[in-house]
């Protein structure tokens, strides 16, 4: 008791710096700090002080809990890239990367420097890529204990021998308490995302949601992988017992969590991902899993991973009493998501690095309930689907998303791509060629129409169909070619019902389904108009009649 008496005497009377091994200060990134600085305080030690300061709820088994409203997801229309010498030749400006003035970011950078130095800070150092070779060591600066506790879990740890001397590479100043002034810093609103390549900093300021810390380190890496010769993907991936790695492709909400967290593989990574020279490796040391209906039956591993101490639920909703968590629950957000380290899953890959792909999966949510639940692609029908991206977003991904609404993003992941997506694309066809992957288009969105009147499809129909893609059990299986997309689509997979491998029989009104069809192919040729002079006509003619 004396020494902790003592220690809050020298709070009050002075900054100290409390935890860890690191001796660099913060004074390099213009921070000085009058509050208690937290460096590198282990999840237990994060756990007392996000509790004692009301951040947040233990619930039922262990799991922290946080409510990050009114910002329940991703705040696309707030994130911005500086326009400086480093950016100005290599990112594609446009809705994604929307340029920000280096006079406006330093404004920014400076009052949320000035805001952090007058808080109690949590200190994060750590690293992103688990190859030695192509990895980066990130620092964030938060405000709050659980965001901390969220960089903890989604980045890679560090020992205490790799923390003693540590200096960072990209350094994360966070501020979700802090409010930004549109006509001061430039922004749209109070809420700024803001990445600098020359100063290598990243701004977050005016959102609560954890996931703009994971996401805005993973347009980094996809902005300076490439020059690399590492293709950075926005995928899960896995491994089977004969080392044979599958890669899922798809944006929040299409299943790349669910279907890579295979009881009878090994999981990689569940999110973000490079392919190198010698194979893929995972970029992060945790998973971020939508959680919104989930099930002990459904997701086993998932699931466990929720009942655990250290894991963070954000959103979720829990019984007043018990302090139980109600899956179903979505009235604050369909969004909730767990964040929690991988080796929560039993089967992880440690460290998260394996080789080269046998087979390739893109995942969409077909929101209009026409595409086929599973086909194989051609090179060049890869090629096309890679750059369309066709999916739905999913309620809750993103603010102001309250149902799947068709969208078309390209590389599957366009929101995080700061260069021009014909730069993955020419990278991932030259790897497929390479390494003579699979390819496979794969429905987990809507049949029997579309959202609103058909049903999302079954989570076991698309195990069964992945599995038996991934396995081989597909490659002899006769194909029938669908009329429309002109993808190959096998005739029968053992456990699936032969109906729903085809769409227009699962719908009541067959002219309903033409007419969905034909509208989902139009939008499809509208969307590639802006490839046509980048690609070759093989792969202009690869997409829908």
């Amino acid at each position: 008791m004396e020494d902790l008496e003592d220690m809050a005497t020298q709070v009050s009377e002075s900054p100290s710096v409390i935890g860890g091994k690191s001796k660099v200060g913060l004074e390099s990134h213009g921070l000085t700090p009058t509050g208690v600085v937290h460096w590198n305080l282990s999840p237990a030690q994060l756990y007392e002080k996000a509790l004692e300061r009301g951040e947040g709820r233990i619930a039922h088994m262990g799991a922290f809990t946080a409510v990050t409203a009114p910002h329940t997801g991703r705040s696309p229309n707030d994130k911005y890239t500086v326009r400086d010498a480093a950016s100005e030749s290599s990112v594609d400006w446009g809705e994604v990367n929307v340029p920000l003035s280096e006079e406006h970011f330093r404004a920014l950078r400076d009052d949320v420097l000035e805001f952090l130095g007058g808080q109690d800070l949590f200190v994060r150092d750590a690293r992103v890529g688990s190859h030695p070779e192509h990895g980066l060591s990130v620092r964030v600066i938060t405000h709050k204990a659980w965001h901390n506790l969220f960089a903890y879990n989604m980045f890679l740890r560090l020992s205490p021998e790799e923390l003693d001397g540590f200096e960072p590479e990209f350094t994360v100043l966070h501020a979700p308490g802090f409010t930004a002034d549109p006509e001061k810093h430039g922004t749209n609103s109070g809420t700024a995302i803001a990445v600098s390549f020359a100063e290598r900093q990243i701004v977050v300021a005016g959102s609560n949601y954890a996931g703009e810390i994971k996401k805005s380190i993973f347009s980094v890496m996809n902005f300076m992988l490439p020059d690399q010769g590492v293709l950075p993907m926005h995928c899960s991936a896995n491994v089977g017992p004969d080392g044979d790695v599958a890669l899922f492709f798809g944006l929040s909400g299409t299943g790349k969590t669910t279907l890579s967290a295979d009881p009878d593989r090994g999981l990689i990574g569940d999110d973000e991902h490079g392919w190198g020279r010698d194979g893929v490796f995972n970029f992060e040391g945790g998973c971020y899993a939508k959680t919104i209906r989930l099930s002990e039956a459904g997701e086993p591993e998932i699931y466990q991973a929720t009942q655990m101490f250290g894991t963070i639920l954000e959103n979720v909703i829990l019984d007043e009493d018990t302090r139980e968590i109600d899956f179903d629950d979505g009235s604050i957000t369909e969004n909730t998501r767990a964040s929690y380290p991988i080796d929560y899953i039993p089967n992880a890959v440690i460290p998260g690095r394996a080789g080269h792909p046998k087979n390739v999966v893109f995942l969409t949510a077909d929101a209009f309930g026409v595409l086929p639940p599973i086909s194989k692609l051609t090179p060049e029908q890869a090629m096309y689907h890679f750059l369309s991206g066709y999916t739905a977003k999913v309620a809750g991904t993103e603010r102001g998303i309250t149902e799947p609404k068709a969208t078309f993003s390209s590389c599957f992941g366009a929101p995080f791509l700061p260069r021009h997506p014909s730069v993955y694309a020419e990278m991932l066809g030259e790897h497929l060629e390479n390494h003579r992957a699979n390819v496979w288009l794969v429905n987990t969105g809507w049949t029997g129409g579309g959202y609103g009147v058909g049903e999302r499809m079954k989570l076991s129909h698309t195990r069964t169909m992945v599995s038996a893609a991934l396995a081989g059990e597909l490659a002899d299986t006769a194909t029938e070619t669908d009329p429309i997309f002109g993808l190959e689509v096998p005739a029968e997979v053992a456990g699936v019902p032969t109906e729903v491998l085809r769409p227009r029989q699962t719908w009541a009104d067959g002219a309903a389904y033409d007419k969905a069809a034909g509208e989902l192919a139009a939008m499809f040729r509208a969307n590639f108009q802006r490839f046509e002079e980048q690609v070759p006509a093989s792969v202009k003619e690869a997409g829908p009649r």
